[in-house]
């Protein structure tokens, strides 16, 4: 168990039975997205553990994060396997992400590996970029984005791009996103946090598939 508390405000019970909800925020318009918790109790639930918060107002708050315990024995100068390089690319691909922090890491990823990244902050700027440009192989989507979700926005690029082809990137755990009805299980899919080199790899599966 990690337990982490603050002697801040803290707060009520209502706001505290919203913490992790993605996008709900306490802050002013323009000043907070709200997802830090909401990917923290991904992260948490994807390695199979349970986050729990406690507040009260003028007292703080306390987060306590169970994890599995392993009881093996650590094994030293263990052989590690050596994995082969990425797989590089040229093609062209348009990256959609809320978070800036993400996005230019992914950027950065992606350009590494030889592709034209293309990036868009929300819905309605991947839009104008896809009309903008002549051909796009790929569009790397976040899944949970204000205003538009990245399967309406590619359902819309659909329309303009159909030969594009469509990965989708989230926070939260498989089971999580399907129930929610965000993702068809048809289409690919990376969670988030990935490696650098799991959304190379990712990449070039999914534009090397079949159509």
């Amino acid at each position: 168990m990690l337990s982490v508390s603050d002697t801040g405000v803290g707060m009520d019970q209502q706001t505290l039975s919203r913490i992790f909800e993605p996008f709900f925020t306490t802050k002013a318009l323009g000043k907070g997205t709200g997802l830090g918790l909401s990917t923290v109790y991904g992260i948490v639930k994807q390695s199979g553990g349970y986050i729990w918060a406690s507040s009260e107002l003028g007292r703080g708050t306390t987060f306590r994060v169970y994890l599995p315990r392993v009881d093996e024995t650590p094994v030293k100068d263990k052989l590690r396997l050596v994995s082969p390089p990425a797989p590089r690319g040229n093609e062209t691909i348009l990256l959609v992400e809320d978070d800036e922090q993400v996005r230019e890491i992914a950027r950065q990823i992606l350009e590494r590996q030889g592709y034209l990244t293309l990036t868009a902050a929300n819905g309605e700027q991947a839009l104008e970029v896809a009309l903008r440009h002549d051909r796009i192989h790929l569009t790397v989507t976040d899944v949970v984005m204000p205003q538009m979700s990245g399967q309406e926005l590619a359902e819309r690029l659909a329309q303009v791009r159909p030969e594009m082809k469509i990965l989708y990137m989230s926070g939260y755990t498989d089971d999580a996103t399907v129930r929610r009805g965000l993702l068809d299980k048809q289409f690919a899919f990376i969670q988030k946090p990935f490696a650098a080199d799991a959304l190379a790899r990712k990449v070039r599966d999914t534009l090397d598939a079949l159509a």
